[in-house]
């Protein structure tokens, strides 16, 4: 297939120029200035380099303003969806933005089908909405409902809500060994050139170091890349302080797990010693700047990470911040928050657009660099300028433009492996609204099946609470 794409990109010093390029099997066949249409914007592909492939908001489960420890545990709530339904509508959600390469750390198995099957659907779901995904078997082995022994908070709640909750939350986990041979199989059984297989332990505080020396040697082993949470919240940091004194970073370079094949999401609460470590290895921060916020955790620290020289992704995380999966805003948010204040800059905005993108793909698995430069992957979003200059007073830079107001409204077009898969507005490979459709009513009619949950809850978001005040609450 042949496709010509012709418009204004973007300078490294953030100035635009034309460019028209030539894509032919999958590749760029040639990029060159002579351009004449200004009415476009042409960017690579931008990668969400840390998502959950959740297929609805868990807002709508009653998960709102909530921190992470009571946020995660109330996703219990969401009953199981057709796994290839449940993984394409966050796919093509993403796609909508310009998410071209996408991971999706699969923290809760739709079921009942065996993983590794159910991850060749999930690939399935990916080959039609078009985008190459990272697919992050999750691994933890310790610490399913707290950081630490559940029993003394559990016995502070009703007997009828301890009974549910243990019955939820209380089955034994897979010893690590098995865990780490079933994310092989996933691998041996769903991986293609655009779905590759991670492994994923969840982060320090589920995981026990067993379990992360053996995923550091696998990966050593294997070439395979890990990606985890790492101190999202202040209540993680303060378990890390407590269980690795010698510093979170410097246990996970001892083991052997902080590495260039690593990517850790958040980061939310690392210090110096840890940025300076994560740079030194190459490892790559995936950021969360709107999840952050929803889930009341904080504002990482990337703009020092970045003057540290941390490589620097973007993820949605499944709570963009109108939760809505916009990589476009997601992107200006975290420059701002990130960019620098006053006359001091970390990073310019055309930097943290295109090195986001350069490090997601490199973290995501994928094999281009992110560019539109001739024999790269024909990865390309196209921003609708005319749209975007509203006003058209003056002749302004369309960065300016970008960074000021772009979000999924103004994306025109998305053209992943050669091929559109957005075209105004619209995902062509699946249909969104009927897939969110048919989710809606699934879950509506499944909602009397966690009324048991539904009804302990109260009790169980109390004792949560008040453990974490009493044993973590202070870093």
């Amino acid at each position: 297939m042949s496709l010509v794409l012709d418009g204004l990109t973007l300078r490294p010093d953030g100035a635009s120029q034309p460019v028209r390029l030539a894509l032919s099997g999958g590749r760029i066949a040639s990029a060159g200035p002579d351009a004449k249409r200004k009415d476009r914007l042409i960017l690579p592909g931008f990668a969400n380099a840390h998502d959950h492939a959740r297929p609805l908001s868990p807002t709508s489960f009653g998960a709102a303003g909530k921190p992470l420890e009571s946020w995660l545990l109330r996703l219990a709530a969401m009953t199981r969806q057709d796994p290839y339904v449940a993984s394409a509508a966050p796919f093509a959600r993403a796609a909508r933005s310009g998410c071209t390469s996408i991971m999706a750390h699969y923290t809760r198995a739709q079921g009942p089908m065996p993983l590794p099957d159910e991850a060749r659907e999930i690939g399935r779901a990916a080959r039609d909405v078009g985008v190459q995904v990272a697919f992050a078997v999750a691994m933890r082995d310790m610490n399913p409902i707290i950081y630490g022994d559940a029993t003394p908070m559990l016995a502070s709640m009703p007997a009828e809500a301890r009974k549910t909750v243990e019955g939820i939350f209380g089955s034994p986990l897979m010893p690590w060994r098995e865990q780490i041979a079933l994310a092989d199989a996933v691998a041996q059984a769903a991986e293609n050139p655009r779905f590759s297989v991670q492994y994923g332990p969840n982060g320090m505080q589920w995981c026990s170091r067993s379990m992360l020396e053996g995923i550091a040697e696998a990966s050593a082993r294997k070439g395979r890349r890990v990606h985890m949470h790492f101190l999202e919240t202040k209540y993680q940091r303060a378990w890390a302080d407590q269980n690795c004194p010698q510093g979170a970073a410097r246990y996970l370079k001892q083991i052997g797990l902080l590495t260039d094949r690593l990517t850790l999401a958040h980061a939310v609460w690392a210090n110096d010693d840890d940025l300076a470590l994560i740079a030194e290895a190459g490892t790559v921060i995936a950021t969360n700047a709107s999840s952050n916020l929803h889930l009341k955790s904080g504002i990482a620290p990337i703009g020092r990470a970045i003057r540290m020289g941390c490589r620097v992704a973007i993820g949605l995380d499944g709570a963009a911040f109108d939760e809505d999966d916009d990589m476009l805003r997601e992107i200006r948010l975290g420059q701002f928050l990130h960019g620098g204040w006053g006359y001091d800059c970390n990073i310019s905005r055309e930097d943290y657009l295109l090195s986001a993108s350069r490090n997601g793909r490199f973290a995501n698995g994928a094999a281009d660099q992110a560019s539109l430069a001739a024999g790269e992957i024909a990865d390309c979003v196209e921003i609708d300028l005319a749209t975007l200059d509203r006003d058209a007073v003056l002749p302004v830079e369309p960065v300016d433009y970008l960074f000021a107001r772009a979000s999924l409204a103004h994306v025109a077009r998305v053209i992943a492996d050669g091929k559109v898969i957005v075209e105004g507005g619209k995902v062509l490979g699946v249909d969104l609204p009927a897939l969110e459709d048919e989710m809606r009513a699934r879950y509506r009619a499944q909602m009397p099946e966690r009324a048991d949950f539904l009804r302990a809850w109260p009790a169980f978001d109390v004792a949560l609470a008040g453990w974490y005040r009493e044993r973590l609450g202070c870093c």
